[in-house]
């Protein structure tokens, strides 16, 4: 039978390690599952935490998993998240991102584990309709990034019909932001967010920062996104497994603020949080890149309680410059 235990897959990762911090300040019980390939093993506190290093793929492990600590929900972070990369290697993407979490369902059922909250991406909208996004909104995503996690989230449907499975699909929009604390961030190699970018470009670590394209439809040419904090995104884990355990049925939730910020204004925010001028650079509209994305997040208020807290991108770019400028520079040891 199930216990209180909870498997984080891909813990060790940027979302995953903020969320398995936040789990711990909720007093709970957390074994992480995780390969390390993106994931750090230093982002996760050794001693109140059990890693298993290894892969969601491999059918062994994940059985000895759930026959070891009988996990009573899954949280299920794993995945590849470069748009581009999947756009010129798809299948690794549908490997990973679609059919190793098969393996993982298949234990699940085996052992009577009946929740799952899944890290899901407005990636699976594609070209946005309207704005501001809700959950009835299409889904016809334009990548295979996005397109393996909207082909998941109908795997899991299938699964709640077939044997009771409930889901949350957490759909993100820009993750972004630090710990406060500074003790863990941000840190993916190669980096393809805009805020470490431009703080990157701040810190000298590169030359300048692109501003792709700024002939938009929007009041200053460059894209708007909606900037969800990464501790906020930790907290609506947390009170979507409480929605979970109250017998919540499966059901999809963005996770935005409903507010938008373009390019320049994140570069301008990061000009003074960090006092310094950064250099920028104009390129060509990158292929695929909306005008604006910017969530409805009413649903998650309606459903989960739930509400973004940290709604200025000043308070993510002063985390983030913070995990940044200490000695490690903004990078967990190799």
């Amino acid at each position: 039978m199930p216990s209180d235990t909870l498997l984080i897959t891909g813990g060790a990762g940027y979302i995953g390690s903020h969320t398995v911090r936040h789990l711990l300040e909720q007093h709970e019980r957390v074994v992480v599952l995780d390969n390390l390939v993106f994931g750090h093993r230093d982002a996760l506190p050794a001693d109140r935490v059990t890693l298993v290093e290894g892969d969601m793929a491999d059918a062994a492990l994940v059985e000895r998993v759930f026959a070891e600590h009988a996990p009573e929900a899954v949280l299920h972070f794993a995945a590849f998240a470069y748009v581009g990369e999947s756009v010129t290697d798809p299948l690794k993407y549908y490997r990973n991102n679609l059919a190793a979490p098969l393996t993982l369902l298949e234990a699940m059922q085996r052992h009577g584990c009946r929740r799952f909250i899944f890290s899901s991406t407005c990636a699976t909208y594609g070209d946005p309709v309207r704005v501001p996004i809700d959950e009835s909104h299409p889904q016809s995503p334009v990548n295979p990034y996005g397109a393996s996690k909207w082909m998941l989230e109908r795997v899991l449907r299938d699964c709640d019909t077939a044997w009771g499975l409930k889901s949350v699909f957490l759909r993100y929009f820009n993750a972004s932001g630090c710990h406060p604390s500074g003790e863990i961030g941000e840190d993916h190699d190669p980096e393809t967010h805009l805020i470490p970018l431009v703080l990157q470009a701040a810190a000298g670590k590169r030359e300048h920062i692109t501003i792709f394209g700024t002939d938009y439809p929007t009041p200053d040419g460059t894209c708007i996104r909606d900037y969800i904090h990464v501790c906020d995104l930790a907290s609506a884990h947390a009170l979507a497994l409480d929605y979970l355990r109250g017998g919540g049925e499966t059901i999809a939730v963005n996770l935005g603020t409903g507010r938008g910020f373009s390019v320049r204004e994140i570069i301008a925010t990061a000009e003074a949080v960090t006092g310094k001028t950064i250099p920028v650079r104009h390129g060509a509209r990158r292929a695929g890149d909306p005008a604006e994305l910017v969530a409805d997040p009413a649903l998650a208020l309606k459903v989960l309680g739930w509400k973004a807290a940290r709604l200025d991108p000043r308070e993510h770019i002063e985390s983030a410059w913070k995990w940044m400028s200490r000695p490690h520079g903004g990078r967990y040891r190799k």
